[in-house]
């Protein structure tokens, strides 16, 4: 499953118990997935279009719970991944219409609204409950390499409020204009956590951070590896220069004439062309330091240039 879907699952299994949370949650849903549709003679009917069939069960929950009748359909989407849609179909009679207008969907006069007014969200409680209902209508999650959460709104002043709800609990989210549609929306693991620990998904904040530090631990053990790598490439040059160098210095009858440490390192990597300085500095008599065969390596290399 996808970390969207992970997120989804875990949201739409926890059941607002009191009244206000219920009308919240259901706000989030429908203001992030929902549409009016007039129908005249003052009627109006209202369709939820949701991802999946756990989020369509959530909200046809919430809709009976609030005395709410609603009809759920689906759909298979022509375009993109030609996924399964489910649709909840809502007929605008007396009781759904109080409903919503009690939720801060629709004003008394059967206009849609682009966000609930603020008694909908005055508790902190049914503020995690709307962005809940949000992110099950709206949200999606990807990750862990460049972890990037947003959550989609039919307006940018829409999407402005959610950024709002998630800065009052400490996520800091930016909003998006995409002209159809409007998106809030977090980067980095930090602010994502914190707006997913808002909204009661721990689940999904324990899967992110783990899933970023194997990342994580993935680059390093990656940038490691890359350096070893480079190290013994420079290595193995650095030892190949040295015995074109001393075959040199040999073939010129010069290597005899050097000093005895200079000869004596000479020999030893003629000898042992893939030891390390350090092993060829424990072959020395008297045996010496790394620095000190790197020293006289060099000098040869130079001797030999010349």
């Amino acid at each position: 499953m996808s970390l969207s879907e992970d997120l989804r699952s875990e949201l739409a299994a926890i059941a607002p118990k009191a009244d206000c949370d219920k009308l919240a949650e259901l706000s989030g849903l429908f203001h992030t997935a929902g549409s009016v549709h007039l129908r005249g003679r003052g009627e109006v009917s209202l369709h939820l279009d949701v991802a999946s069939s756990g989020v369509a069960r959530r909200a046809f929950r919430l809709l009976r719970d609030l005395g709410v009748g609603s009809e759920i359909r689906t759909y298979r989407r022509h375009a993109f991944d030609q996924s399964t849609r489910y649709q909840l179909y809502v007929d605008g009679d007396a009781r759904a219409v109080r409903t919503l207008f009690r939720a801060g969907v629709l004003t008394q006069s059967l206009a849609p609204l682009e966000h609930p007014p603020r008694r909908v969200v005055a508790k902190s409680c049914c503020r995690a409950a709307y962005l809940r209902g949000a992110l099950l209508g709206g949200g999606s999650l990807s990750g862990p390499r460049s972890p990037h959460l947003e959550v989609r709104s039919s307006s940018v002043a829409g999407a402005r409020f959610i950024a709002g709800l998630g800065e009052q609990a400490g996520a800091r989210l930016s909003v998006l204009d995409r002209g159809r549609h409007a998106i809030a929306y977090a980067k980095g693991a930090e602010p994502i956590a914190d707006l997913l620990a808002a909204a009661g998904a721990n689940n999904a904040v324990l899967i992110l951070e783990e899933q970023a530090v194997m990342g994580i631990t993935r680059a390093q053990a990656n940038r490691l590896a890359n350096a070893d790598h480079a190290n013994l490439v420079r290595t193995s040059r650095a030892a190949h220069e040295q015995l074109r160098a001393v075959e040199r210095l040999r073939l010129d009858g010069e290597l005899k004439r050097l000093p005895a440490p200079l000869r004596e390192i000479g020999e030893l990597r003629a000898r042992n062309p893939t030891l390390s300085l350090r092993e060829l500095a424990s072959r020395c008599r008297p045996p010496t330091t790394k620095a000190s065969v790197h020293r006289r390596l060099q000098k040869l290399v130079q001797i030999a240039e010349r």
